[in-house]
């Protein structure tokens, strides 16, 4: 058996990253899930938050938006509304994000809710995973 697997992060904008990695972590809707070669066929949905694979034996973090996780025993394959590598984050963007999705929340005026939740939750844990996992650029 291998000792990697393919890791594909995907978005409508295109290809994030592809490589072969040794191991992957992610935010499943139903909680942390872990990815090694070898590991039952799987599908599941992704929330927005922290993926991390180690390639090479040096650990690689991303934040990586809602979407969905197809798990193989050999790829793994990632297709999310947004995911950008945590040293890409934009930290001022993010937290200007954060407070406009907060005032269209408390604003009530013409919200789609939903939408004004999923853009307050993406903003949320980019600023997490940033805090908590890399610095982010300014």
């Amino acid at each position: 058996m291998s000792e990697t697997i393919l890791l594909d992060i995907v978005t409508p904008q295109g290809a994030v990253f592809s490589g072969e990695v040794s191991e992957v972590t992610a935010l499943g809707t139903e909680g942390e899930f872990g990815v090694l070669p070898g590991h039952a066929p799987m599908v599941t949905t992704l929330r927005s938050g922290l993926l991390s694979c180690i390639k090479s034996g040096n650990k690689e973090n991303f934040f990586v938006g809602s979407g969905y996780a197809e798990v193989g025993a050999t790829k793994v394959v990632i297709l999310a509304d947004s995911a950008e590598h945590i040293d890409d984050i934009d930290v001022d963007r993010a937290v200007e994000a954060r407070k406009r999705a907060e005032e269209r929340m408390k604003k009530q005026e013409h919200l789609d809710e939903a939408r004004a939740e999923a853009a307050l939750e993406r903003a949320a844990a980019r600023m997490h995973v940033v805090e908590h996992f890399g610095t982010g650029r300014k």
